[in-house]
C-alpha cells in the first residue's frame, strides 16, 4: 500500500503530462488518470484517520503537513 502522498504525486505527474499532450484524447485519459490517483489519496487518508494502526511510518505527519 502507498501513502497518500504518493498517491497525489502519480496525480500531479498525470497532469503535467496533460499539459504535454498533443491530442485530446489523450490529455482526457491522463486527467481521468489524475482523478482517480487523487480518489485513492482520500481513501487512504480516510482509512488511515478511521485506523492509525494502518498509517505508515511518516504518514500522519506528511497529511498534516499536506
Amino acid at each position: 500500500m502507498k501513502k497518500a502522498s504518493e498517491y497525489r504525486r502519480h496525480a500531479q505527474e498525470c497532469r503535467d503530462l496533460a499539459a504535454s499532450m498533443p491530442s485530446d484524447a489523450g490529455r482526457i485519459q491522463l486527467l481521468e488518470m489524475a482523478e482517480h490517483w487523487e480518489k485513492l489519496a482520500a481513501d487512504r487518508i480516510e482509512l488511515i484517520t478511521r485506523h492509525p494502526e494502518l498509517a505508515l511510518q511518516g504518514e500522519h505527519e506528511e497529511e498534516r503537513s499536506w
